[in-house]
């Protein structure tokens, strides 16, 4: 099956919205899914400690403005855990609006799909085992699929369109954030958020909303992977120059990791500061002249260019010294007969005869749809015979409720919702994350969000992993992902006392 966790965040603002996942749409008539809910007990190693853990899926009633729904979870409570001090993580990926079983399976859970380092082998002989990178010794996991996604549904006499804008949508969560807290006597727990791609425009929305409501809810941490909070700052229009100085550090991970950068001597991380400082200081000096820069300055620009990201100078000096993240794709590999994945550029396949480029690092996803169904029923015992939804049939920009706009790449101020919890929680903290190979949500995406949001950077934790929007498929990425969460918690939640030795 075909699954993308963030559709709507392409390489360019003009690019189509991708093609949704064959997943069949919630009957509203059907029989609910979860009469009650499904528990299960396990035991397992993680951050280093071997724990006792109880697996709850079960479904939350959730009101709000918009309408009602009944949204399905996938928790992991620590057995023996201090209720009133133990941390929650709420974690969901994007879309718009795709279920959570990407980020569960993938690289949170106690369980998760083992990729092996090598990309090329076969995805189909990936299977599930134990991780030790979850951060559940930290704190407990809840999984949460918005409706019309996974088993949630809305309410009779509320339409799924209804929780189809960026308010609408996290209002939702954000209601099941409070109503699964009261359900299970945690009202006074220090709570997280995470969300990946658009996931992290949604947490972003939830942090205002809990920040400035009636009876505010103070996060103490929220984690953005893959975040697309800015994504007006790096959508690639010809003339939004910034965009190509943020996209040029990940294009030139992706040449060194296929060989065609001139690395002289460097290892990665020395190679991307020395991108990073070249696109910051003389590549956005010669943009912003545009047609008035001096011919021998676009020569040099170009020269370098075409060390760092493997495309040879003419072909910058041919393009006004710019290339989109998607004809990048395109162009790295085409003496092989290859394009690169749009979510993971290590990933590669044959280039069409016409057409679009596909997606190759679509494996990951599609694996991990794979394993999740398969965990759900042998493991977590989940026998549904209602379907599980992996994403909404949100067909376009203007199915979405963008405010003000009508694409993501409008002026929603999405980072603000981090600035109005900042402010409500003197010790809240974010981690913003991403993938090196990512050509959707970029890595100099993130470090503009991080350096031009107005955010307290002593707040703010920038971190880039080996790996792309999926970045926890690679086994490292996860430790390290796991290990970063954990940093978080320590930073900011009081000590968990009345804890049950194991």
């Amino acid at each position: 099956m075909r699954a993308l966790l963030l559709p709507l965040v392409l390489a360019s603002a003009a690019a189509p919205l991708h093609a949704q996942p064959a997943s069949p749409a919630p009957a509203q008539t059907a029989q609910h899914a979860l009469a009650a809910p499904v528990i299960t007990h396990h035991k397992g190693t993680f951050g280093g400690q071997t724990l006792a853990y109880t697996a709850q899926v079960e479904a939350t009633e959730v009101k709000t403005v918009d309408g009602a729904a009944r949204l399905v979870s996938f928790a992991y409570l620590r057995d023996g855990a201090n209720p009133a001090t133990r941390p929650v993580l709420f974690a969901f990926n994007g879309g718009p609006i795709v279920a959570s079983a990407y980020v569960h399976v993938g690289g949170l859970g106690p369980r998760r799909a083992a990729f092996p380092d090598d990309i090329a082998a076969d995805p189909a002989k990936v299977t599930l085992a134990d991780n030790p990178a979850s951060p559940l010794d930290a704190a407990d996991l809840v999984f949460v699929d918005p409706a019309s996604t996974g088993f949630s549904t809305v309410a009779p006499g509320t339409d799924p369109h209804a929780f189809w804008s960026v308010r609408a949508d996290a209002a939702q969560v954000a209601a099941f954030i409070r109503a699964w807290l009261a359900a299970h006597g945690r009202t006074g727990a220090p709570v997280y958020v995470l969300g990946e791609s658009y996931g992290t425009n949604r947490a972003c929305e939830i942090a205002r909303q809990l920040a400035q409501g009636p009876d505010p809810l103070p996060l103490a941490g929220v984690v953005l992977y893959g975040q697309a909070a800015n994504i007006i700052e790096y959508a690639q229009r010809p003339a939004n120059v910034t965009s190509y100085v943020a996209s040029l550090p990940t294009l030139a991970a992706i040449a060194w990791y296929h060989g065609r950068a001139d690395r002289t001597g460097m290892d990665l991380p020395a190679f991307l500061a020395a991108a990073r400082a070249f696109a910051k200081g003389d590549y956005l000096t010669v943009l912003y002249q545009g047609s008035g820069a001096p011919l021998a300055d676009r020569a040099r620009v170009a020269g370098r260019l075409a060390a760092f990201t493997g495309i040879p100078a003419a072909w910058y000096l041919a393009h006004d010294l710019r290339i989109s993240k998607e004809r990048y794709r395109v162009e790295l590999l085409k003496d092989k007969g290859l394009v690169l994945g749009r979510m993971d550029a290590r990933y590669t396949m044959a280039a069409p005869a016409q057409g679009g480029a596909p997606d190759a690092s679509e494996a990951i996803t599609d694996t991990l749809a794979r394993l999740f169904e398969r965990y759900r029923h042998d493991e977590l015992k989940v026998a549904e015979t209602q379907p599980y939804v992996l994403s909404a049939p949100v067909e376009g920009f203007d199915q979405w409720g963008w405010g003000s706009g009508t694409s993501p790449f409008a002026d929603w101020p999405y980072y603000q919702g981090i600035t109005a919890m900042m402010a409500a929680n003197p010790r809240f903290q974010v981690l913003v994350a991403n993938g090196y190979y990512d050509t959707q949500t970029t890595m100099g995406g993130a470090e503009l969000l991080a350096t031009q949001s107005g955010w307290d950077p002593q707040r703010v934790t920038l971190r880039y992993y080996d790996g792309g929007h999926t970045g926890y498929s690679v086994a490292a990425t996860a430790q390290a992902l796991g290990n970063d969460i954990r940093m978080l918690i320590t930073k900011t939640a009081p000590a968990q006392t009345g804890q049950a030795p194991r």
